[in-house]
């Protein structure tokens, strides 16, 4: 393996469910080796999601890239070494035996996700209307609209049908 003084991020393939664990270890293994200039940072991405749940909204945390965690290091013979002996670390991702570095593109694109919501209403669900023109009004949802965060209802008024577009905060699933 040759010396590349280069700083870069690599990623590097984990046992499911132990990245936690690898980010730990090979941090303990940096501290102990001394090689704190070397193996920079090693970090877990992840993104922030608002779940609605029973008109209860909280904020969760999921892995972006489940399996892997990124690692900013220089590529040497000893940090290959120190990486790949970590245990729960099957490998880096390249070609073969040669770790492949992340673009600055790439690495970029992991952590520029949006946050996503998550909701417990469905397409059919009858909801109650909680704010607004139409506050405790009843009707049944039409449509949902994940990248803007609407959801469509239909309420019944004066014996018609009216559509009303609603925000997720602003209604809560009848059961």
């Amino acid at each position: 393996m040759s010396e590349n003084s280069e700083i870069k991020w690599y990623v590097v393939h984990t046992y499911s469910g132990y990245e936690n664990k690898v980010k730990v270890n090979l941090e303990k293994s940096v501290e102990n080796n001394g090689l704190q200039d070397k193996i920079v940072e090693v970090c877990i991405p992840v993104e922030e999601a608002v779940e609605i749940k029973n008109n209860k909204r909280r904020t969760v945390q999921h892995k972006l890239l489940p399996g892997y965690v990124l690692v900013k290091m220089q590529m040497t013979d000893e940090t290959w070494y120190i990486v790949r002996n970590t245990r729960g670390v099957t490998g880096f991702v390249g070609a073969g035996n040669k770790a492949t570095p992340l673009s600055e593109t790439d690495f970029a694109s992991v952590f520029d996700s949006v946050p996503q919501t998550r909701i417990d209403i469905q397409v059919g669900d009858n909801v109650r209307i909680l704010t607004g023109l139409f506050e405790n009004f009843t009707g049944k949802v039409t449509e949902i609209d994940m990248v803007n965060q609407k959801i469509k209802v239909v309420v019944p008024m004066l014996k018609r049908e009216t559509d009303v577009e609603l925000a997720y905060d602003e209604v809560v699933r009848e059961d």
